[in-house]
């Protein structure tokens, strides 16, 4: 599989053929370094562990590119990785050589990013998934990304925006988009899930609207409207409370329905991009100095909060969220369940204090 044998210099030299059926050779002062390296060229041959040192040449990006162009993603989630690796891992690594990254370097690309620690997360996830693939594919022997200290996630309980609040983001927004806050707080749909609702999803005699797509920004194009769902469990009809159908028949009246019937859409009739209405959001919202600076989501978490206040289950608080598990409806709105000593004491006292 090796062999080892004299060169005219007086050097020794290691010769081998590697997997790919490329003559390999590697020439030494010593013979001891040369039979070193055939018992070890051997060895990775036998067990299929051998690197061709050269292939761990390709650069980052070139690799990490070529790795996302195969990955099934959501259209959302290919937009998410393309845009964390170009703006956040790509200045840092992207220019070099796979084999030349160290733990070090991932470390210190943690330590670097100027960002909330669940992105930085994120981040390293995606870094450390591609450098797994580069040793899958024989690229590098090991992958840097090992023992890395990430930033600790500190849980921040949700705090629901009072009604008021609702009310007040509602008459701040352009006469186009009122509705939608109406709609968001009502339902407690996604943004992509508001983005995406056409005019055949709302069931108007029944009270009830059908989330089953959702818009999804595309790298410098048009939203794709018609994309799928977070997960199998955010498929879901959610009621219409009269408050919202009302909102939405006056909606409609007055805003006919936009490309594909959308049913909100922009000033211009067109649909609504997540960057474009983010900057409406901004101007609308932040000049109502509220102590906390809501967002586009916390709309849903409002409504959480109101079926929470109403007694339903988490069953059913979750069935209407499209949460994946009663576990995740639970991690995050377990704090606004009333509390249940009390109830816990009355049992049994009845039973044990006759």
């Amino acid at each position: 599989m090796a062999s080892v044998d004299k060169l005219p210099s007086g050097r020794w030299r290691t010769r081998w053929v590697d997997p790919n059926g490329k003559p390999q050779s590697q020439s030494f002062p010593f013979k001891r370094d040369a039979d070193r390296l055939k018992k070890q060229v051997e060895h990775d041959l036998m067990t299929d562990t051998y690197i061709d040192k050269a292939a761990g040449d390709q650069t980052f990006e070139d690799f990490a590119q070529g790795w996302q162009a195969v990955q099934v993603y959501r259209p959302g989630t290919a937009v998410q990785v393309e845009g964390n690796l170009r703006r956040h891992v790509y200045p840092a690594l992207g220019a070099r050589a796979l084999r030349s990254i160290k733990r070090s370097d991932i470390q210190g690309l943690v330590k670097s990013l100027p960002l909330a620690p669940a992105t930085v997360e994120v981040i390293y996830r995606y870094t450390s998934t591609i450098f797994s693939a580069a040793v899958a594919d024989k690229l590098i022997a090991a992958s840097p990304c090992v023992k890395i200290k990430l930033p600790e996630i500190i849980k921040v309980e949700v705090v629901p925006m009072a009604v008021q609040t609702v009310e007040a983001i509602r008459e701040a927004m352009p006469p186009h988009l009122q509705a939608l806050i109406t709609f968001a707080a009502g339902t407690g749909l996604r943004q992509g899930e508001c983005f995406g609702l056409t005019v055949d999803r709302i069931d108007f005699d029944k009270a009830n609207t059908k989330v089953d797509r959702q818009a999804v920004q595309t790298n410098g194009g048009p939203p794709d409207l018609d994309a799928p769902l977070k997960t199998t469990a955010s498929y879901r009809t959610v009621p219409l409370a009269p408050v919202v159908v009302e909102a939405l028949r006056g909606h409609l009246s007055q805003f006919p329905p936009g490309p594909e019937r959308l049913v909100f859409t922009d000033a211009k009739r067109q649909p609504l991009q997540r960057s474009r209405f983010g900057e409406v959001w901004h101007r609308s919202v932040d000049p109502l100095a509220l102590a906390a600076r809501p967002t586009f989501h916390d709309l849903r978490h409002f409504y959480a909060s109101l079926l929470i206040h109403r007694g339903l289950s988490v069953k059913v608080v979750q069935a209407r969220l499209g949460h994946k598990t009663a576990k995740e409806t639970m991690d995050t709105y377990a704090h606004l369940w009333p509390d249940s000593e009390d109830e816990s004491r009355e049992a049994v006292q009845d039973v044990l204090g006759l």
